[in-house]
């Protein structure tokens, strides 16, 4: 059944949505949370025999469009006020309240709009981006819509370090749909229709890469700490006396396939980067089977991963979503990706850092063992004399060429710093939440305006497998060197 247009009543306030009746009403009720802020678990919505419940097939209750739903339930409570008026937050105002938790403002949904506040969400986990958006001089009233579009988010993640509560991102989104069109569709009433995240994410890091202003070495942000390399080599598997072609190629993020086979990330990357096909050999004169190997050459500081989970169904023409739980690292070693060369430039540093890891595991052991044994002895100088051999000068484990090379990754380690996640079942359908990295095992969780905190645990439940939030981007950050 098509997607049909319903209206929820609540607590004397109607609420217009898109419903689409072959997803589950788990999803539905997840709608309803993001537009009256009652949990789906306090939702009882009234249908025909009784009360919606997860597990009912939605395209059998003959709902048409304009349907009225009635729901009955209570929204989250309000935070309770300090009991001593002593307590200095509450003299606080709400920019200041949010700058002491430290907890950033979400971005408003403007209408199925949580495709684009996911995607900005992730984006801002890049601190050198910000900075590049700064040097940007370009305003919002030129005839070049792609430049009004960096200018508009520029000005919005300028708001955003001085908003306290959620921030309608209207401008962005006014100049993101003049700039890409596909973006302004609607749906039946005239209702924005849900767009993929991928998609936005790609378009924008093309506009970036054309319009941020270049630095000394005439790279911008996006061609210094995103864009990689690959090395490519096509041999013909018919004629192997045929000379080997060798391309290099630059990449702004990876693609990790996704097939019965593949049951962790680094295995599906791989699996992208061998492709097989079929062309014109010069040798045999005649069409012949190709191999097509790819290696990294050059990893960027930061690395975008897309799960390739949707596939085109023609019959129904919608993206259909591949469901398999597929597990990423929250840290990533990413030299099997590379050529030769590069792990032989990887290897010194990457040995020193095994070797300091492996002394950070012992330290902890071993405290551990002393808490247990109450053995609190020479604790103070074996502090200060740990600290003094953990200083360690990088520069002699590091290849002179990617010490130069400025925006690189010169170790190959990555540590995961966002996370978009999609759930449903198509990506034109569903919703999209971003999670970004505060600290060690402090993670933000980005639901358009709603901002909560969660752990690492919670980030490691997004590999997908069933109907929960499923991970559809990546980013990566290169590991500092301590």
């Amino acid at each position: 059944m098509p997607k049909i247009n319903v209206t929820v009543k609540w607590s004397g306030k109607k609420f217009d949505m898109e419903l689409d009746t072959d997803e589950s009403p788990e999803l539905f009720k997840t709608q309803i949370y993001s537009q009256t802020g009652v949990p789906p678990e306090r939702q009882k919505v009234l249908v025909k025999g009784g009360i919606l419940k997860d597990d009912t097939d939605l395209n059998k209750l003959g709902l048409k469009n304009g349907h009225n739903f009635m729901m009955m339930g209570t929204a989250g409570e309000l935070p309770k006020p300090p009991p001593k008026p002593v307590q200095f937050l509450e003299d606080m105002t709400d920019a200041e309240v949010a700058e002491a938790l430290d907890i950033p403002p979400g971005l408003e949904n403007l209408g199925n709009t949580c495709y684009m506040n996911a995607t900005l969400q992730c984006m801002r986990a890049m601190p050198e981006l910000q900075t590049s958006l700064g040097q940007y001089q370009g305003g919002l009233s030129g005839m070049d819509n792609r430049s009004n579009l960096v200018a508009s988010l520029r000005d919005l993640f300028t708001n955003l370090t001085k908003s306290a509560n959620g921030f309608p991102p209207l401008v962005f989104w006014q100049m993101l749909r003049q700039s890409f069109p596909q973006f302004s569709q609607t749906g039946q009433g005239g209702i924005p229709m849900q767009q993929d995240a991928e998609e936005c994410w790609s378009e924008l890091v093309s506009v970036l890469k054309a319009k941020l202003p270049k630095e000394e070495t005439e790279k911008n942000f996006i061609e210094r700490y995103m864009t990689g390399e690959f090395q490519t080599e096509t041999i013909c598997e018919e004629a192997p006396e045929e000379e080997k072609v060798t391309t290099v190629d630059t990449f702004n993020k990876l693609g990790c396939h996704i097939s019965i086979n593949i049951n962790y990330m680094v295995n599906g990357i791989l699996d992208s980067l061998n492709e097989e096909l079929e062309k014109t050999s010069p040798t045999l004169n005649r069409t012949a089977k190709y191999k097509r190997i790819s290696r990294v050459s050059r990893l960027p500081q930061y690395l975008p991963v897309q799960f390739v989970r949707f596939f085109w169904k023609p019959q129904e023409q919608v993206k259909a979503k591949i469901l398999r739980k597929v597990k990423f690292p929250l840290e990533f070693d990413a030299t099997e990706l590379c050529t030769n060369e590069l792990q032989n430039k990887f290897s010194q540093a990457k040995a020193k850092l095994k070797e300091v890891e492996d002394k950070r595991i012992a330290k902890e052991r071993e405290e551990k063992r002393r808490k247990m044994n109450n053995d609190d002895s020479s604790n103070t100088s074996n502090m200060a004399v740990d600290t003094q051999e953990e200083k360690i000068n990088w520069e002699d484990y590091l290849d002179p060429e990617l010490i130069k090379d400025v925006g690189c990754n010169p170790t190959g380690q990555y540590e995961l710093v966002a996370v978009l996640t999609h759930v449903g079942r198509s990506a034109d359908s569903g919703h999209y939440i971003a999670w970004v990295k505060k600290a060690e095992n402090e993670w933000h969780k980005f639901d358009d305006d709603k901002v909560s905190v969660v752990r690492d645990a919670d980030i490691e439940r997004l590999d997908g497998g069933g109907d929960w939030h499923t991970a559809y981007i990546v980013l990566y950050k290169a590991k500092k060197l301590d």
